[in-house]
């Protein structure tokens, strides 16, 4: 079977006026997407919506690896853009753009079932960054104290955890779930308010999320 999921990931934010949003939309879901569906090395892609936080719109590329981003293929694409494309890419209308590449870091393998997964019906999006004499205490208390605890979330699907190969901040982190129910449920605000040594003690007072982050984006194509 085909894959869906890799080690890489593109994560595109866009806001645009209202008065593009209609055209945008369209260009996004009927050609940008199936164009770069078709270059080798994505594996499948989604647009999403913020319900909260933002940037407004969100597109999310799973790649095998992110070295797809600087093949032949997808510099042939960028370097060759369609008319539709020089009138409605969010680099040219875009009131905010921010295209960030990404490798995954944990968990350290792509299991079979996240392989073949589809994209999330919603994602909550973390974007941040921490002092670099933490950051082996910060990326050890997501792994270990943080993350493995979402399971007991209703309708969470899984969570990931990406470094940046470009663009800032350094780390994401995407939980994935199945509902907004999941976001809205007792058992995920008693996750993000648990108390646990390291996190609680060393690491959170000095993580700094971007503005915007953590978001909550429901899927709005496919």
């Amino acid at each position: 079977m085909v894959n869906k999921k890799g080690r890489g990931l593109l994560m595109v934010y866009s806001d645009v006026a209202p008065e593009h949003d209609d055209e945008y939309n369209r260009w996004y879901n009927e050609e940008h997407i199936p164009e770069r569906l078709s270059i080798p090395g994505v594996l499948s892609a989604a647009r999403y919506q913020a319900v909260q936080g933002g940037p407004k719109y969100l597109a999310c590329y799973e790649l095998d690896q992110p070295e797809a981003y600087q093949s032949d293929a997808w510099q042939h694409s960028l370097n060759n853009p369609t008319e539709w494309t020089k009138r409605m890419s969010p680099d040219v209308i875009g009131t905010a753009f921010i295209r960030n590449l990404y490798r995954l870091i944990y968990p350290s393998d792509v299991s079979n079932d996240t392989a073949q997964a589809d994209m999330a019906p919603i994602m909550l999006v973390g974007r941040m960054s921490v002092p670099p004499e933490l950051e082996d205490q910060f990326n050890h208390a997501y792994n270990t104290e943080r993350l493995p605890t979402c399971s007991a979330v209703p309708g969470y699907i899984r969570g990931r955890r990406f470094q940046a190969v470009t663009g800032e901040p350094k780390y994401t982190t995407l939980h994935e779930m199945e509902s907004m129910k999941s976001v809205e449920s007792p058992e995920w605000e008693a996750w993000r308010v648990a108390v646990t040594p390291v996190w609680s003690g060393t690491v959170r007072p000095k993580m700094v999320h971007v503005d915007g982050s953590p978001g909550v984006y429901t899927r709005i194509f496919p």
